[in-house]
């Protein structure tokens, strides 16, 4: 009896862990109009992703489809006509070599298979999955290929629900396994030697063996797998920004109305934009100042302090969030504030004022006071150059926040949107 409720108690708590994806958006209409007015900027969950034989992906949605990562939609029946005579979305997208050397596309809905070369099918198809892969379940939510040396041996990797099948494409043996730690991959994608689940408008990279997932996700589609203008021109904006800090481990995060941005340390590939109220809900937009702090991002918005954990998700502390003048010993509203590296002093900027709070005190209350010479500071941070200051859309460095205090002399001014960000401009 024991071994049993021992069994169903891990079930149970593996269905918990394994995400259910989010329903389907309903089916596109074919009206030649209507198509032209998908958007996929607009938080399409994919059905499908996979390249083609030059290497350009191609997004799968409904009955509309996008080529490479950017553009409009267009009809699938336009280029694969026959699986809109099937019922129902697309269930999954291979590319594959096939015997004439070449790549296919392999198209999987229900318990079909359709191959296709430069959108041609082959004569003989479409044929059943029990037929070209053998021991994969009917209707999966993505596939995508695994050659040898990523995988053990030349594979493809099915996904249905929590269940992981590897195909040897060789062998047609299958292994199964159970990623209850991932989300319900809607698509799957190999790109550049890496493996990509799609779920709903973000995606998590994985270890095509294990399904280990390492570092930050998951992550918003739109800001890197296609151009999606509001995310650019969040990055690329002139618009001062609210806040900037180090969000406590080591990454940048800069603060802008509805946006923050962050710098992508583990891909090396600048910053990318993020939508406020999906990573801090309570906070939603507007944040006012923000500062790091025993490994934790803290976010001033009006006559509040919010505190958050820093990880794959920013989650809000327990008990916040608290008064200014509870957590800091300070009265609103403020402009920007600052920690540099492990020291315990907060520096808090209002107009001209730059006050010093030492955070190892209980209660807080402003120990020191002097004057900037600036009438009014955007936002401020430490970064290993020492302290930076941005005002409009300009950006200035002191070694030390002494030197800012009582420096009458401003730096060289830089421009944010070119050397912080890495925009044209």
């Amino acid at each position: 009896m024991k071994t049993m409720l021992s069994h169903c108690l891990c079930l149970w708590l593996a269905l918990a862990l394994c995400h259910s994806a989010p329903p389907n958006l309903d089916k596109m209409t074919a009206d030649e109009g209507q198509v032209a007015q998908v958007d996929r900027c607009e938080a399409v969950e994919f059905d499908a992703i996979a390249p083609d034989n030059q290497g350009v992906p191609y997004f799968f949605k409904g009955d509309v489809m996008w080529r490479g990562f950017h553009g409009p939609s267009e009809l699938i029946n336009g280029s694969f006509k026959e699986l809109m005579e099937q019922q129902g979305p697309i269930n999954a997208v291979l590319s594959q070599d096939a015997e004439d050397a070449d790549k296919h596309l392999f198209f999987l809905m229900k318990d079909k298979v359709f191959n296709y070369h430069e959108q041609t099918l082959e004569e003989g198809w479409p044929k059943t999955i029990s037929e070209v892969f053998p021991g994969i379940p009917d209707h999966v939510d993505a596939a995508v290929e695994c050659p040898k040396g990523e995988c053990v041996r030349d594979s493809v990797i099915f996904f249905k629900g929590c269940e992981v099948h590897h195909y040897d494409t060789q062998t047609k043996k299958v292994k199964s396994s159970h990623w209850s730690h991932m989300p319900n991959c809607t698509a799957a994608l190999r790109w550049q030697n890496h493996y990509y689940c799609f779920h709903g408008n973000q995606f998590t990279k994985f270890h095509p063996v294990t399904g280990t997932v390492t570092g930050t996700y998951p992550k918003d589609v739109r800001d890197y797998f296609m151009k999606c203008p509001n995310f650019e021109r969040e990055r690329c904006s002139h618009v001062p920004l609210d806040a900037i800090a180090s969000d406590g481990l080591e990454r940048a995060v800069a603060f802008r109305g509805d946006y923050f941005l962050r710098e992508d340390e583990e891909n090396r590939d600048g910053w990318h934009a993020f939508p406020i109220n999906e990573s801090f809900k309570e906070v939603q937009s507007d944040a006012e100042a923000v500062f790091s702090y025993a490994r934790l991002l803290y976010i001033v918005k009006g006559n509040k302090v919010f505190a958050y954990k820093s990880g794959d998700q920013y989650q809000l502390v327990e008990g916040y969030p608290k008064t200014l003048q509870e957590e800091l010993g300070v009265e609103g509203p403020l402009d920007a504030t600052f920690v540099c590296g492990d020291y315990s002093t907060l520096y808090v900027i209002k107009g001209q004022q730059m006050f010093e709070v030492e955070l190892s005190a209980t209660p807080r209350a402003v120990v020191k006071e002097a004057r900037l010479p600036f009438p009014k500071v955007d936002a401020a941070m430490c970064s290993p150059s020492g302290v930076r200051v941005t005002v409009g859309a300009q950006f200035y460095e002191y070694e030390s926040p002494r030197l800012l205090a009582f420096s009458r002399i401003r730096p060289q001014p830089h421009k944010i949107t070119l050397e912080m960000f890495g925009c044209d401009h």
